[in-house]
């Protein structure tokens, strides 16, 4: 049952190499960044560097870069060259490098990638104006075919004679094409790059962050720094996302090596979100890459000894386990259950019945038959209930205990899911189940699992339990506990933390996020005072659940705290491990926090809920989402909140603003 493969991310070469001399053979052989820009509008990167030869010689390089987003094999960069002290010649070869092996490095920090070696890159083909290159990886042999060609004279040669004496600035353009993985000579090596290229690949990109904002735009006022961290966040959460059903969102993004670009449940229960009520044929494929592993989640469900059902990696890639360490990784079965939560949602916003019938059922059917057989009947009294046991939920501090609240109501979820979406497809199908295998005694035997799973709750605390052991552990004195001692994961041996009541991240406040309706608000506030005193926030994941739910009981001031490390943690290094990586769940936490606590936003029983709880910091709030096939903007101020149509048809649904149900006009512009 442990992995058997190592999976792991693997940068590409680096595209933007190049090598700069003077005409009389001096290397400028250091360079300093001092400029860099990166315009969110368009997605255009540029930097700005001075370059010094050993001889003290100096010229400024700036260094414009776009990657093709629709066009997704392209990229293209353009330098310009500037005299400094020194105004003569030079000669400019472009190439592509990969980096040196770095020293792997030993640490205690499960974050951080193992060393896994560099891929092989070899020149296959050069001409005066194309070089090719092979890429292979050094163990499964993968390989991609890299062209760079020379953009500003097509035909012209790679290495380029530039004059500088007459103190203008010369530019250089070169484009980079990257075939498919596996595949060899994908283009013409005869055929030049057209001198349009970097144009185009401009206008590509340009086009397609304009739609993004347009989808997804967000105003933040009396906060500039933050406005402009929030679309940083949505930038990078949007230029890390696969498009194409084979690929998902790693937890660190495409921005660094740390978890070795595995895919967690962060996709599904924190960035998944933004994308369903923003871009859904986007939300689309990160389900469909989900449903594309399903073959290998029934094998690790069997693995597991679960004669039935499908468990899907903790970790993962390829769709097969990659978590070496079970107690924190393979054993948060609760997997299965966000993912069928996300994809309940999915309908529930896009009413996208085609996608239930050929991907989405099968996935929440197969998760509940793993449920069914994962879990087990225990007689209390006359009563009797459906438990699950040796787990982990998200509090990884916290490991193979009985009964998880949060696990055990999303496998409720999950069995009730099978129910209500097995009635959506006889809607349009009277015969939709047949090819699941499954009647209507199936269905009335999921709902009766789904009344009968025990959700374990403290009569004395008035809380619920985040499971069956957790209040009657010795607390860890959290407050007292000095700064360097966090994260506890790298200072204790994790059977030393698993002794105590100590959580690292929200637990049961996530399901209480997730399921607003299942408590009164005085319970919320009993559990979030509880539940917030033994919580470290050791992970990235745990500040914007705390905000949203302390922006929903009213303490707005706390909300806003929690929401301001979460919109900057990476910005101001918080979590101090961000040159591992972004944390992008994080990053699509920043957005649940402005519109899930900030503007109160959920969805129940077909009608959308805001309530305005915007933070005396801020002057408004104004954002975009889609649901079914209306574009709604919300706005918010301290006096009033607005919803209004900006396109699509006026909504079926109800909406209610501040508790008080609304009609929606079309936005008059």
């Amino acid at each position: 049952g442990y992995a058997k493969a190592h999976q792991t991310i693997l940068n590409l070469p680096d595209f933007r190499h190049i090598n700069v001399a003077t005409t009389t053979g001096h290397s400028f052989t250091s360079s300093e960044r001092t400029k860099v820009d990166l315009d969110l509008a368009t997605g255009e990167l540029t930097e700005h560097y001075t370059l010094q030869t050993r001889q003290g010689e100096t010229i400024a390089m700036s260094v414009q870069s776009v990657i093709g987003q629709t066009q997704t094999a392209f990229w293209a960069v353009n330098y310009g060259f500037l005299a400094g002290n020194y105004a003569g010649g030079l000669m400019v070869n472009k190439t592509i490098a990969v980096p040196a092996e770095a020293e792997s490095l030993p640490s205690a920090d499960p974050r951080k990638t193992r060393l896994a070696g560099l891929p092989i890159c070899e020149t296959t083909f050069m001409a005066k104006d194309l070089q090719q290159y092979h890429v292979k990886t050094r163990q499964t042999k993968q390989s991609v075919t890299i062209y760079l060609g020379m953009l500003t004279t097509p035909g012209s040669l790679l290495r380029q004679p530039v004059d500088l004496s007459d103190h203008t600035t010369h530019h250089l353009s070169y484009e980079v094409y990257v075939g498919e993985m596996g595949q060899q000579n994908t283009i013409d090596p005869a055929l030049p790059f057209p001198a349009t290229a970097l144009t185009a690949l401009m206008t590509d990109s340009r086009d397609f962050w304009q739609d993004v904002w347009q989808r997804s735009e967000v105003t933040v006022g009396g906060n500039d720094e933050l406005d402009l961290a929030i679309h940083y966040n949505l930038f990078q959460l949007n230029q890390a996302a696969g498009r194409d059903g084979r690929t998902n969102i790693a937890a660190k993004g495409l921005s660094g090596s740390g978890y070795e670009g595995h895919y967690f449940w962060d996709t599904e229960m924190y960035m998944l979100p933004y994308f369903i009520y923003t871009n859904q044929p986007m939300a689309r494929q990160l389900l469909v890459y989900r449903y594309q592993t399903l073959p290998q989640a029934r094998q690790r469900a069997r693995t597991l000894g679960v004669d039935q059902g499908a468990l899907f990696a903790w970790r993962t890639i390829n769709g097969e386990e990659a978590s070496a360490y079970f107690p924190a990784g393979t054993a948060q079965y609760h997997i299965d259950a966000d993912i069928a939560y996300a994809v309940g949602k999915y309908y529930e916003i896009t009413r996208d019945i085609d996608f239930i019938k050929q991907c989405g059922f099968e996935m929440i059917l197969e998760t509940a038959h793993f449920w069914e057989a994962f879990g087990s009947w225990h007689q209390v009294g006359t009563s009797q209930r459906f438990e699950f046991h040796t787990v982990t939920g998200p509090d990884e501090y916290t490991a193979l205990v009985n009964n998880n609240y949060y696990t055990n109501r999303l496998a409720k979820h999950n069995f009730e899911l099978v129910t209500y979406l097995a009635q959506e497809i006889l809607k349009v199908d009277p015969n939709g189940l047949t090819k699941f295998g499954i009647d209507a005694t199936d269905i009335d035997a999921f709902q009766n699992l789904a009344e009968h799973v025990y959700l374990p709750y403290s009569a004395e605390q008035q809380i619920n339990a985040q499971d069956d052991s957790f209040l009657s552990k010795p607390r860890w004195p959290v407050a007292q506990s000095t700064p360097e001692n966090f994260p506890l994961l790298l200072h204790y041996h994790p059977l030393t933390i698993y002794r105590y009541q100590v959580a690292k991240q929200a637990d049961t406040l996530l399901a209480d996020y997730l399921f607003p309706e299942d408590l009164s608000p005085e319970q919320l506030q009993r559990e979030y005072h509880y539940y917030e005193g033994v919580t470290t926030h050791d992970s990235s994941l745990s500040r914007s659940i705390f905000s949203i739910l302390a922006a929903r009981m009213g303490d707005v001031e706390k909300g806003y705290r929690y929401f301001m490390d979460t919109a900057q943690m990476d910005l101001v290094n918080l979590q101090k491990n961000t040159a591992d990586g972004l944390h992008l769940a994080n990053l699509g936490g920043s957005w649940l926090a402005l519109v899930a606590g900030f503007s109160g936003f959920y969805v129940q029983d077909e009608v959308v809920h805001f309530t305005n709880h915007l933070p005396s910091e801020l002057t408004q709030l104004t954002y975009r989402m889609k649901i079914a096939e209306s574009v709604l903007e919300i706005k918010l101020t301290a006096t009033e909140t607005t919803v209004v149509v900006i396109s699509g048809p006026i909504p079926t649904y109800g909406v209610s603003v501040n508790g008080q149900l609304i009609s929606l006009a079309k936005k008059v512009r």
